[in-house]
């Protein structure tokens, strides 16, 4: 139906809805002459009036109001083709935007990517380090299109899988007073200073997560993001410091450290990957949502 456009239909359904011609080009970032030229373009093609004009605004004829019904799943399914086209890279392959938090970046994905990636020349990946608190969000606003959290439950309002666990453990220097420990609770290094950046990722937010487990909050002089900034730091003497024990693993022998294991019940932690609904998913996030669900029983020792 050449003519009918979608331009016009867009401003056909805001002038229907907002009851003006005015308000509806304000809502295109349209000026009113232009939006009410598409709206009498439109007219034209069709040859029916479909809007009648008074002082207070517009209102849809009856032939106006039987194409407003139509046009509004005409403007949604056009919506819900570019929104599935978006996944695709600009030359046109798949494109899959994976959100996850840095300890799942380390630790689970360098294998199971290049697994998933080894048979698949026409999927790309988009990686995208977040907070894991902040991951389901960027499912439910559209950021992302699969991600891996660590949370005690699964998260509302997405629908999540086990994916993997791990343990947090105390990095200290060879030589340091806790060093011959083995094991402890954290509550029992809390004299000693505390290199930041916790399982919750503020001071105030890892207190809360670890309750009435420790008496007194941690003395914390620095903030390290990074962990193996954080190593370093810890064997320059300037504190002890919380990291998952396989990533610390990588870092005790050439830095001369030792790593503590926490009794703690909170530093065994949950990963979760995640899609804000699984019906909707495309096919190929739908598949590497399969596919990471599936290696949760062939994790890495």
């Amino acid at each position: 139906m050449k003519g009918m456009d979608i331009p016009a239909l867009e401003a056909f359904v805001a002038a229907v809805e907002e009851k003006s011609l005015s308000k509806a080009a304000e809502r295109a970032n349209l000026v009113t002459s232009a939006a009410s030229k598409r709206v009498a373009e439109l007219e034209r093609h069709l040859q029916r009036t479909l809007l009648q004009r008074h002082g207070r605004g517009v209102e849809p004829t009856p032939a106006g109001t039987l194409l407003y019904q139509r046009a509004k799943a005409i403007l949604r399914a056009v919506q819900l083709a570019e929104s599935a086209v978006k996944i695709y890279s600009p030359d046109g392959q798949a494109k899959i935007r994976l959100a996850a938090n840095p300890s799942t970046i380390l630790q689970f994905l360098p294998d199971r990517m290049r697994r998933f990636l080894a048979p698949r020349d026409n999927v790309s990946v988009d990686l995208l380090e977040a907070h894991s608190y902040d991951i389901p969000r960027l499912l439910i606003d559209g950021s992302a299109d699969i991600g891996i959290y660590h949370a005690d439950h699964p998260a509302i309002g997405v629908a999540s899988f086990p994916f993997a666990s791990d343990r947090v453990g105390l990095v200290v220097p060879i030589g340091h007073p806790l060093a011959g420990r083995g094991e402890l609770f954290l509550e029992e290094a809390l004299d000693y200073d505390l290199l930041g950046y916790f399982p919750r990722h503020s001071l105030e937010q890892f207190l809360a997560y670890v309750g009435q487990t420790v008496t007194r909050p941690p003395t914390v002089k620095l903030q390290v993001s990074n962990f193996e900034t954080r190593c370093r730091m810890i064997r320059e003497g300037l504190g002890i410091g919380i990291v998952p024990e396989r990533i610390a693993a990588n870092y005790l022998g050439s830095m001369g450290l030792v790593l503590l294991r926490l009794r703690d019940d909170w530093a065994a932690r949950r990963f979760y990957v995640a899609v804000r609904d699984q019906d909707s998913a495309s096919p190929v996030v739908a598949e590497l949502l399969q596919f990471l669900a599936e290696s949760a029983s062939h994790r890495e020792p």
